[in-house]
């Protein structure tokens, strides 16, 4: 049996998604920076009920070539979830890590005959340029030139711009898509609580007193995985992008955290009740319609994900 390659092995997304390749019977390469994260990721495919004999591990740096060649030797589907693991202002210490490091994978996937590359963008790389009226689908960019663009939407635009470039200009017989997650919530099997995360845990433990005045889609990190791997198999899904988040409205900060204190009781008692001051984020409608027809994407409702995302991060003695 062929291995697929899963860059970046021990985040929060690239956990679930090899635990679900490995449950299903797919045998896993994936990349760590260092041997310090095997037995993080391995305690972690252990929570999913995932045999880890069918994973195998090698190095590699989004900021190095060394590895990289050898990561993708005898590959032919490549899921690219290794991001910086940077927290700067300096949009290079950020931009170039990202970018260098898709372009790193994708010319050792082509050199190596893989058919197939689904990449993980972000819905930061599709709506965090201004428009009259904030209604997003794949067919909208992030202008790089947007004036105050924070690094991380910054490096996610240019990364997946020089993707899909490398493909049109070089990538052989090399397929690209792209999944556009917004922001990801769910159920974790790391105990390193980042990202979105860290937001639960602020406010679970009352260290949040308010939260932030923002509208954003929820994405579920079950169903992110499901749709990576869907993306994969289907034939037409080739050259695509596509927007993962859950149906029906945008939601603030202070709706997750109404839901969290209406479904949990007392234990997010401490989930604060109130907004930083400033004004009422915009209206926003994100669209997950292509992904809906084109890859039959189901979505679970976002209070789902809320609750499940809390509840795991209780039972992992996180919060």
């Amino acid at each position: 049996m062929n291995r697929v390659l899963v860059t970046g092995g021990s985040g929060y997304l690239a956990t679930r998604l090899i635990a679900d390749l490995l449950l299903d019977g797919t045998e896993v390469r994936t990349t760590l920076r260092s041997p310090a994260g095997e037995a993080g990721l391995r305690a972690a495919l252990g929570r999913a009920g995932a045999d880890d004999a069918g994973l195998e591990i090698v190095y590699a740096s989004l900021t190095e070539d060394e590895g990289w060649a050898s990561a993708a030797r005898g590959i032919e589907e490549v899921y690219h979830l290794a991001s910086p693991m940077v927290l700067s202002t300096e949009p290079d210490e950020v931009v170039v890590p990202a970018r260098d490091g898709a372009l790193r994978m994708l010319r050792a996937a082509r050199d190596a005959g893989a058919r197939r590359v689904v990449l993980t963008s972000s819905f930061a790389a599709i709506g965090y340029s201004p428009k009259p009226v904030r209604d997003y689908d794949e067919d909208d960019w992030t202008d790089p030139e947007t004036p105050g663009l924070a690094p991380y939407p910054l490096s996610k635009a240019v990364a997946e711009r020089a993707a899909w470039d490398f493909i049109e200009r070089e990538g052989a017989d090399t397929s690209l898509v792209v999944i556009n997650p917004t922001w990801i919530a769910g159920p974790t099997l790391t105990v390193d609580a980042r990202s979105s995360l860290q937001f639960f845990t602020g406010m679970l433990s009352g260290a949040l007193t308010q939260v932030p005045r923002q509208r954003f889609g929820i994405a579920d990190v079950r169903d992110v995985a499901t749709l990576h791997v869907t993306a994969m198999k289907t034939p037409n899904a080739a050259g695509r992008r596509y927007l993962a988040l859950a149906d029906g409205p945008t939601r603030t900060f202070l709706d997750v955290a109404n839901v969290l204190r209406e479904r949990l009781g007392a234990f997010a008692s401490r989930v604060p009740t109130e907004e930083v001051p400033g004004d009422e984020p915009a209206p926003l409608v994100i669209h997950n319609e292509r992904a809906k027809r084109e890859l039959g994407f189901r979505p679970r409702p976002a209070e789902e994900t809320i609750v499940e995302t809390a509840e795991s991060l209780r039972d992992l003695g996180l919060a």
